[in-house]
């Protein structure tokens, strides 16, 4: 197989997810959604010497994407189930080639892993899911397995992007707090606490009341400093949020979320679990999946008001504590929403906000064009290297230099 260029950065030979299998054999074959170019999302207009400030950044700086989910969803959502029941999910190399990333946080499809249930996050579904993924991942060379934080600096010095599986919740181990350990030999290095619906370690930001963090959290949690992975609030309620910062020895991640106070959901993050979370030197990822980071300014999502968040979370506390975490996808992202609205609890996320639905946010559509959009966007704003260094990668090492077992 030839290897093509691609971009300054990066070498692609051009596989495609699950190459070792003979479709119709070995798995039903799905006509999947356009990787790149699906949707008219605009690019960032910068001047030419600004876009070679833009490439110069990104070449010479580790670009790390705090939470995504690099998949491509098919085309046609009335096959979404039997895609989802196959468990075989295929990966964007082709738009990831695009991305400019070096490391991707990426958590696999989670709550939405329905192989033998319809309400996910059954811990069969989540390691079928995980194995799946990272047999895929392991007959080809352009993703690599990122474990540790030479991992990722490899993955930079080579032109490949290091694949750090992930989880938004922690659902899965039910009683069994050895499962994280079983969960970290098989490959996961960041974890959440609770997804939307609360479980044995504590409240999701679904539930009406948020009784905090459980005995049984607490366990979980200092297991998770000891293996050395990383813990994520972004979908825990605001008590269970604060009882998690407090817990944990190591800084925590808020790996996708927004500011409350821009746009007031529980899917955003309040002042007080923000303070917190800085106060202990973790980092928030800003999120951008459809109709989440939305400001008063800008109630239409796009690029504008997912910097909007940004902006305000780095006035509040800090520029070493914001990183990007886009939460982005190859594929209908919305449609994927009204799909599994019960499992995601979109209603609940945005509840009492009244916005404008959009088919996908401009300018931070997919895992290909976010990175580069961003960069684009922070040196259009006149932001400096050293800063935009920090926000794309340098403030997500800090953490995971004193949250990962090296």
């Amino acid at each position: 197989m030839k290897t093509t260029e691609v971009g300054k950065r990066t070498k692609y030979k051009g596989y495609k997810s699950f190459e070792y299998l003979e479709p119709g054999t070995d798995y039903r074959e799905f006509k999947l959604a356009k990787e790149l170019g699906r949707v008219p999302s605009h690019k960032v207009e910068v001047s030419d010497s600004q876009e070679e400030r833009v490439q110069r950044l990104l070449d010479t700086n580790l670009a790390v994407s705090l939470h995504d989910h690099c998949f491509v969803v098919p085309e046609d959502f009335g096959e979404l189930a039997e895609y989802r029941r196959q468990g075989r999910d295929f990966t964007g190399y082709a738009g990831m080639a695009q991305s400019g990333l070096d490391a991707v946080f990426d958590c696999l499809m989670d709550g939405t892993a329905t192989i033998t249930s319809k309400a996910g996050w059954k811990w069969d579904d989540i390691i079928y899911d995980l194995g799946m993924r990272l047999s895929d991942i392991a007959h080809q060379d352009f993703l690599v397995r990122g474990e540790t934080l030479d991992d990722i600096r490899r993955a930079k010095e080579s032109g490949q992007i290091a694949f750090i599986a992930s989880l938004e919740a922690a659902t899965a181990i039910e009683n069994e707090v050895d499962r994280l350990d079983i969960l970290y030999g098989l490959g996961i290095r960041s974890s959440g606490i609770a997804y939307s619906e609360a479980n044995t370690l504590g409240s999701g930001l679904r539930e009406k009341r948020d009784g905090g963090l459980t005995d049984l959290g607490r366990q979980a949690v200092r297991r998770m400093n000891k293996l050395g992975i990383a813990i994520d609030i972004s979908h825990s309620g605001d008590q269970t949020s604060l009882d998690t910062i407090e817990t944990s020895e190591k800084p925590i991640f808020i790996t996708h979320a927004g500011a409350r106070a821009l746009w007031n959901t529980k899917r955003m993050k309040p002042d007080e679990v923000l303070k917190a979370m800085a106060a202990k030197g973790g980092v928030i990822g800003i999120e951008a999946a459809p109709h989440t980071t939305l400001t008063k300014k800008h109630p239409k999502h796009s690029i504008e008001s997912y910097m909007e968040h940004f902006e305000y979370c780095a006035d509040l506390v800090g520029i070493d504590h914001v990183a990007f975490g886009p939460d982005t996808l190859f594929g209908d992202h919305v449609g994927l929403h009204h799909y599994f609205a019960k499992q995601l609890s979109i209603g609940a996320a945005s509840r009492g906000m009244e916005y404008e639905e959009v088919e996908f946010v401009d300018g931070i559509e997919n895992p290909g064009e976010a990175f580069p959009n961003i960069v684009r966007w922070l040196v259009k704003h006149d932001y400096s290297d050293g800063d935009i260094a920090k926000t794309i990668g340098g403030n997500v090492m800090r953490v995971l230099e004193e949250a990962w077992f090296r």
